[in-house]
């Protein structure tokens, strides 16, 4: 319970709630109540402080406190039983971020081209078993495996692995020197019709922090990229990339509007 007011606390500092303006002080708790179940802030079963305590927490009246706790339970976030206290029974899910597919893939290939690729390996090989099951092949098909480090004015700002299935051996790899992997696979009649992403961060391995020039341990960021593409009325992947990017020299943005 000391836990969840000290971090009632922290949003209150950067919320504060104001007698000064035209929005009541309950409502203005309840919002940020709200907020914080409907983000995981406050997860699924976690015990809300009682009224006294919020009354307390946010330097507002019993009644002030009472009212916003009401006002959860009747949105269905809260249950409130006699004896047991106020707890969480909203669950937090995380909703992926949709944004057009045509966009991304001129922003995956202008990144491409404005950026020089040193290949470490091109090869036809039989991928690891996870991702070969994901690429739906057989356990002796291949797959064209490319791993590159990406640099812009001299500075290596991201490590890549790839396998794509469904494509051939290109003749001269120096090809991904500058060219992007997708007019490749454009060109081989691999188009992508779907890409889902996911971000993350690891601490580099000896053979990333070798080839990005950074300490053996230093925090990357990473993003998983499996790549679609629809035959019929179903979808198979067809290829499936992990980039490695160093923090310092490497931001990925995103500049989202409300329809």
């Amino acid at each position: 319970m000391t836990e969840t007011i000290d971090l009632l606390l922290k949003h209150r500092n950067k919320r504060n709630l104001s007698s000064g303006t035209p929005t009541p002080l309950y409502f203005q708790l309840f919002s940020l109540l709200k907020g914080m179940i409907l983000d995981g802030s406050l997860p699924y079963g976690e015990r809300i402080p009682t009224e006294e305590q919020l009354a307390k927490a946010f330097d507002v009246s019993r009644i002030t406190a009472k009212r916003a706790m009401d006002e959860l339970a009747k949105e269905k976030l809260v249950e409130r039983h006699r004896g047991k206290g106020s707890h969480v029974v909203y669950k937090y899910t995380q909703k992926p971020v949709k944004a057009p597919l045509v966009g991304m893939l001129q922003e995956i290939e202008s990144m491409a081209r404005n950026s020089q690729a040193s290949i470490l390996e091109c090869s036809l090989r039989t991928p690891p078993g996870a991702i070969r099951d994901g690429l739906e092949l057989a356990s002796n098909e291949k797959a064209l495996h490319l791993i590159r480090v990406r640099e812009r004015d001299g500075r290596k700002f991201g490590y890549y692995v790839s396998w794509t299935a469904g494509v051939e051996m290109p003749s001269e790899q120096d090809l991904f020197v500058k060219e992007p992997r997708l007019s490749y696979f454009r060109q081989k009649g691999l188009e992508i019709t779907h890409v889902t992403q996911t971000l993350s961060a690891v601490s580099a391995s000896p053979e990333i922090a070798a080839a990005l020039e950074v300490p053996e341990g230093s925090a990357l960021l990473t993003l998983t990229r499996h790549s679609f593409n629809k035959t019929g009325d179903s979808e198979h992947m067809r290829d499936h990339l992990t980039v490695f990017y160093n923090p310092e020299h490497f931001q990925y943005k995103m500049d989202l509007k409300i329809d």
